[in-house]
């Protein structure tokens, strides 16, 4: 069943599933806390911090605030940590733990309604709390990633099961840090073209120095690969006909052309396929067409992959192109470019929070 809804109760629905994603995110975190040392301090403080840090959209100056903000985002994000979905669930587990809750000095009053509950998730403010939450993630990526020089995935994802009145899907565009294995930052576009305006914003949220982006070639933009250059990271984005003029140049130029490294993998067997891949890397400004617009030297990846179906023999071939930032072996720049697929593979978990 398809709901065809209109673009603002669209965009309140992306607000509760915004909230429900960060449950989802500080459960991911609870994990890692588990089996690694490098968090520092409890994960009762980091909370505390993150809830009360989101601004206050009430009128505080004003009228009798019984409970703050802070201690009803923290009883729901205790309660969906503790699997409670509903408002009523989420209650019943404050009254099981009030006393556990007033001594970490929140609820001093008791605990608030569910008609409380339902005005909270109704009217906080999503993007202000969508920032404060980019901030919050920054940190433990900080802390848990294990590699100095992190990869962040950024790849849009149409939400199931909604539709704008124009027929369309609302698109996520999703920052995926692979170090750590979480979302850093979300971020809502009401047509597939707007992924265009949405990547740069999602920049805007995080802390890409020292770490590589890959995106796909919806982000082969010269705006997107100035930010990144100029916010101190590195890049590797696939080439599609989108920038026809360097895809099909680069395509006529590595013909006449020796690679200055190859890499190559398989044959191996994999989900019911042969597969072999060979990654080779140019270098050269003669390569680059516009070299003045792309502002400074690409590197080129060609990846050639050649799959044989186990079931039938059917063999078929592929070629794909990339420019990066990075001067790398192609044995890591062609790992860096299957690792991408680690966002791809959570589209289904993303089918899931929001169908």
């Amino acid at each position: 069943m398809v709901l065809i809804l209109s673009s603002a109760f669209v965009f309140a629905i992306a607000k509760i599933r915004f909230i429900s994603l960060i449950y989802n995110f500080l459960y991911t975190i609870l994990l890692k806390k588990k089996h690694l040392d490098c968090l520092r301090g409890s994960i009762m403080t980091h909370l505390r911090k993150f809830v009360s840090s989101v601004p206050e959209y009430r009128r505080t100056s004003r009228g009798n605030f019984k409970h703050k903000l802070e201690d009803i985002l923290m009883l729901v994000i205790l309660g969906r940590l503790s699997k409670c979905i509903t408002r009523a669930e989420i209650l019943q587990f404050g009254k099981r733990h009030l006393k556990r809750l007033q001594s970490k000095g929140l609820f001093p009053y008791g605990l608030p309604s569910e008609a409380t509950l339902c005005r909270v998730f109704q009217s906080i403010d999503d993007e202000k709390m969508a920032d404060r939450m980019s901030a919050f993630a920054e940190v433990f990526r900080k802390e848990i990633s294990a590699s100095a020089t992190d990869i962040i995935c950024i790849d849009g994802k149409a939400m199931r099961g909604i539709l704008y009145e124009n027929g369309r899907n609302p698109d996520i565009v999703s920052a995926y840090s692979l170090g750590s294995g979480f979302t850093l930052a979300t971020d809502v576009c009401k047509e597939k073209s707007n992924e265009i305006k949405s990547v740069p914003r999602l920049l805007d949220k995080l802390d890409v120095s020292g770490c590589v982006v890959t995106a796909d070639a919806m982000s082969c933009q010269k705006g997107i690969i100035d930010k990144i250059r100029g916010k101190g990271g590195d890049f590797v984005i696939e080439l599609k006909a989108n920038q026809r003029s360097l895809r099909y140049g680069l395509e006529d130029s590595i013909k006449a052309t020796t690679p200055t490294d190859i890499y190559k993998e398989g044959p191996y067997l994999e989900h019911g396929r042969i597969e072999s891949r060979v990654c080779r890397i140019y270098r050269g400004e003669e390569l680059i067409v516009d070299r003045e617009k792309w502002n400074g030297n690409l590197t080129v990846i060609e990846i050639l992959t050649s799959t044989e179906k186990k079931s039938d023999g059917k063999t078929t071939s592929e070629q794909r192109l990339y420019i990066s930032s990075l001067d790398s072996s192609a044995g890591r720049l062609s790992q860096i470019t299957k690792q991408h697929w680690a966002i791809e593979s959570m589209h289904w978990d993303l089918d899931r929070n929001l169908r």
